[in-house]
């Protein structure tokens, strides 16, 4: 799932996803594929555990992860701003009752001031400068002691990276990095497996992801990597970026309070 901000006047303030608004069903088996050790999880839990919390999962997409959050958190609120997807996304929590869906977007949550202790984002929106006025939203709907965590693929991780930064050459991992460290972010970076059922899968989930120059590159790749028949995995590395809205008083110039770091106007990247 993937929705940015763009911060050029009169701009739209959505743009629409490559992959799951078109290719829903191939999305839905990328998510399954995703992490299948459970490793981004336990990295978040460690930076901010939402058991008996509130949580706002932002860019939920179709509710893929709220099911999860929901097995432990007080209350989750998933933020769609797609509206077929937001649909979707109620069909498939309507049974847990701790869970909503709204509309919404990052740049105007649908949620009080100091209304929840966390809020997370996967791939979504957060993907360096320009996205400030999401930043600044999560920092208003968090409580004090409250965590943004903001998970997104490691452009510098082999072999996924590669393949992403065929199709973005002018990405500039370190600019990122530097961003999201301005903004008062911790970062962890976090090895992962991705896993198929069989390589017809693996594919399906490429060609969504990539050009088609490119996903002719990856589909390769991975056959390489996996000579015989049966389940496919692929090694994807991301990052966890983490910060805590603080407990007391905030002077001027921390990040808590200024969310805006110089010299960060740019648009942010689109990944796809």
């Amino acid at each position: 799932m993937r929705w940015l901000s763009q911060v050029r006047p009169g701009a739209a303030e959505v743009l629409p996803s490559p992959n799951i608004w078109y290719y829903q069903q191939a999305y839905e088996v990328e998510n399954r594929a995703q992490d299948v050790d459970g490793e981004i999880w336990r990295v978040l839990r460690e930076e901010a555990d939402w058991t008996g919390r509130d949580v706002l999962d932002l860019g939920c997409g179709d509710g893929y992860h709220l099911p999860f959050f929901a097995r432990d958190a007080r209350s989750v609120l998933g933020v769609e701003p797609h509206p077929p997807l937001a649909r979707d996304a109620g069909r498939r929590v309507r049974q847990l009752g701790n869970v909503q869906v709204r509309k919404g977007r990052a740049q105007r949550l649908p949620a009080g001031d100091a209304s929840v202790d966390v809020v997370h984002a996967r791939t979504a929106y957060f993907f360096g400068p320009g996205c400030e006025p999401g930043l600044r939203e999560a920092e208003r709907v968090l409580r004090p002691g409250g965590s943004i965590l903001i998970v997104d693929l490691d452009v510098t991780s082999e072999p996924y990276g590669g393949w992403m930064r065929a199709d973005l050459p002018h990405y500039d991992p370190p600019a990122v990095e530097r961003f999201f460290a301005a903004q008062g972010f911790g970062c962890r970076r976090v090895a992962t497996r991705w896993r198929f059922a069989d390589l017809a899968a693996a594919e399906s989930v490429l060609k969504i992801e990539f050009s088609a120059k490119v996903a002719s590159r990856a589909i390769g790749d991975v056959r390489r990597m996996n000579p015989g028949a049966g389940e496919v995995t692929v090694p994807v590395g991301y990052r966890v970026h983490c910060r805590d809205k603080p407990t007391g008083l905030v002077l001027p110039g921390h990040s808590a309070a200024s969310p805006d770091a110089p010299g960060s106007s740019s648009t942010s990247p689109r990944i796809e």
